[in-house]
């Protein structure tokens, strides 16, 4: 055997580190958020939580227990500048402080964000005080959702679900349907902008085409976490091709 040399240089995130807790059951987040932050320098590593085909108060609130070793799995020689749970329901029942206490405590990260803490975040950066609300959801785990939005003294000013509880479902669901869903919230009533919850929905590519027939913002789960680890690492990523939201400051 030959022993070869090597030099050595910086990791492959020399710009930024970030991570992604996906859930078992996610088929979209992934693919969405690799456009998101497809910039030189920025890396993005994903570790799976275990989570239930059926998305119920109950079977969110399991993955509590199961997010320090999910989080663990992330390269230990990496500091991370941010790091996502991706799951918006999971961190309305979790509680935001709650997912970055068990993620600070197996990783070395300087920001923790979910859906829900970058929604709020979106909010405030957008200027945006009314919401049209759309989610797949059950209505217990929509009801939850909603109740947190409201206290964080947003309102939700119109309302619509596809209230499905299985999450291979609703990664199945068609842009398109997607988009007459946004559009028929979007008009309902009085909104600054529309949310979209759910990792899980596909909505990149609906956005700004969306965003064009409502002229107001439209706000998705994939996209805010997205927004907000970028600007927690002093990044400003994609612009407008993925929505007004992308060319905010926090």
């Amino acid at each position: 055997m030959t022993r070869l040399n090597f030099s050595t240089s910086e990791a492959i995130g020399s710009r930024a580190i970030f991570g992604l807790v996906v859930l078992q059951t996610d088929e979209t987040i992934e693919a969405e958020f690799k456009r998101m932050i497809d910039e030189p320098g920025v890396a993005l590593y994903a570790t799976r939580i275990p989570s239930a085909k059926t998305v119920t108060p109950e079977t969110l609130g399991t993955m509590e227990a199961a997010l320090p070793a999910a989080a663990g799995l992330f390269p230990r020689s990496l500091a991370f500048d941010a790091i996502g749970y991706g799951c918006t329901s999971g961190a309305t029942v979790i509680g935001s402080d709650m997912v970055a206490r068990l993620v600070r405590s197996v990783v070395e990260v300087k920001a923790v964000t979910d859906p829900l803490k970058a929604v709020i975040a979106a909010c405030g950066a957008l200027g945006v005080g009314r919401l049209g609300f759309v989610t797949p959801y059950v209505e217990e785990v929509s009801a939850a959702l909603r109740v947190a939005l409201e206290d964080r003294g947003l309102e939700v000013a119109a309302f619509g679900s596809f209230e499905q509880v299985e999450d291979s479902i609703v990664a199945r669901i068609d842009p398109d349907s997607i988009l007459d869903a946004i559009l028929s919230i979007g008009g309902a009533a009085a909104c600054d902008a529309v949310f979209v919850s759910c990792t899980n929905l596909r909505t990149l590519d609906i956005i700004a085409k969306t965003e064009a027939q409502l002229n107001k913002p439209v706000i998705t789960s994939n996209q805010a976490l997205a927004w907000h680890m970028l600007r927690s690492a002093g990044l400003n990523g994609p612009g407008a091709e993925f929505g007004r939201l992308m060319e905010t400051a926090p």
